[in-house]
């Protein structure tokens, strides 16, 4: 059996809180509801046949995997100390403004942790294409990036925090 290799997740102070908070919730609440669940379903009878039961079952698996899952994630956290970083390179937590030559247009991202993506707030994660690409570049750098659909060409307008 593979021994599986720790890879440190980078998080902000408020994406630790939230993680923390989510953890507490499922540990408390969660574990509760599905508990209650579980008590009613087995009052129907017949386990065998009972699919209340087997999808109370299925939820307490999940709710389970999650608990390890963040806990995992807060266990291998490395804190982004935000107020250390400048806003002379892209770092994790920055904002980084940049002219997209394909499209003709200005394009915002704060790039983050894999934990804090959220693509509809263009908030991408420093491990995705665009997010490596930008990483400890600085205004005025120009650059290509890779995706799926082919390539980008870009340049650093600002960044910001």
């Amino acid at each position: 059996m593979e021994e599986e290799q720790s890879q440190k997740v980078y998080l902000t102070d408020s994406a630790l809180a939230e993680l923390k908070k989510q953890l507490n919730e499922m540990k408390t609440d969660g574990r509760k509801e599905v508990a209650e669940k579980i008590k009613i379903a087995r009052s129907f009878g017949d386990l065998k046949e009972n699919a209340e039961y087997d999808e109370a079952k299925k939820e307490q698996a999940f709710i389970e995997g999650e608990i390890i899952r963040i806990e995992k994630l807060i266990k291998e956290a490395e804190i982004i100390d935000e107020s250390t970083l400048s806003d002379d390179v892209v770092n994790i937590g920055s904002y980084v403004k940049v002219y997209d030559y394909d499209l003709e247009e200005e394009d915002e991202y704060q790039l983050v942790g894999s934990t804090d993506v959220d693509p509809d707030n263009n908030k991408i994660s420093y491990e995705s294409p665009i997010g490596a690409a930008l990483l400890h570049k600085k205004v005025g750098d120009k650059f290509t990036v890779e995706i799926p659909a082919g390539t980008i060409d870009m340049k650093i307008i600002s960044i910001h925090r």
